[in-house]
């Protein structure tokens, strides 16, 4: 678990204009736990290294694993692995890590996971773990997004059915039609959520997203042991 691997790609799926879905064959890989990411290792010609981390975006799954990659504005790793790195390439990976943010389908009680952008790919290995089990425990998803041009995973999101509940939040422009108008989550976006001392919470997104997203649920009475987050920028 803690060596490096030699990850190769075999699939790439487009999310959105600068997001996609990478998919790796990693021999002997030990498997991981939702909420869980992993170092990416890039070695240049010249011998230069550099190193990301990148959250998996779906339970294990034998010798593969799925990352999700955010493409950065002039990011010098993940404009590459968005777009550059052939199918069929090596990469290093190391991992699974971190034990914090992470939750299993063995773990009772409801759960709230809220997403900002991006920050939805660890959050859906959780979702997909949820949905493959026999649970009946309620779990929703709030996901906010400026547009409906930058949701990741709409068709899977789409079709998740009960005990699972996807609500999107539009924060510059909402589809025509939406009840919701845009704008920035607020607690009235939590009032049919109520607070129970069996739920989880999982918030994952930009740091000033997760920081918004936290207060809103310590005031809609969660107590901060049942807030895990996960910021990035």
């Amino acid at each position: 678990m803690r060596g490096w691997r030699r990850a190769r790609l075999t699939e790439r799926t487009e999310q959105t204009a600068t997001g996609r879905t990478l998919k790796f064959e990693v021999p002997r890989w030990p498997g991981h736990l939702p909420g869980q990411h992993v170092d990416v290792r890039l070695t240049a010609d010249d011998g230069y290294q550099a190193v990301r981390s990148y959250s998996l975006a779906a339970p294990a799954d034998t010798n593969s694993i799925e990352l999700g990659i955010q493409s950065a504005l002039e990011g010098e790793v993940s404009p590459y692995l968005a777009d550059d790195l052939p199918v069929g390439a090596d990469v290093e990976v190391k991992g699974p890590l971190g034990g914090w943010f992470v939750w299993t389908p063995q773990e009772p009680g409801p759960l709230l996971l809220v997403a900002g952008g991006s920050g939805i790919v660890p959050l859906m290995a959780m979702l997909r773990a949820r949905l493959a089990s026999a649970s009946d425990e309620p779990c929703t998803l709030l996901y906010s997004v400026r547009d409906p041009d930058e949701v990741w995973y709409p068709a899977e999101l789409d079709a998740t059915a009960h005990p699972v509940h996807v609500r999107r939040l539009y924060t510059r422009r909402a589809p025509e039609g939406s009840e919701r108008p845009a704008g920035r989550m607020t607690k009235h976006d939590l009032l049919d959520l109520p607070a129970t001392a069996a739920t989880h919470c999982f918030v994952c997104g930009p740091t000033g997203f997760v920081e918004h997203a936290a207060i809103l649920l310590l005031t809609n009475g969660y107590t901060p042991d049942q807030i895990r987050t996960e910021r990035f920028g």
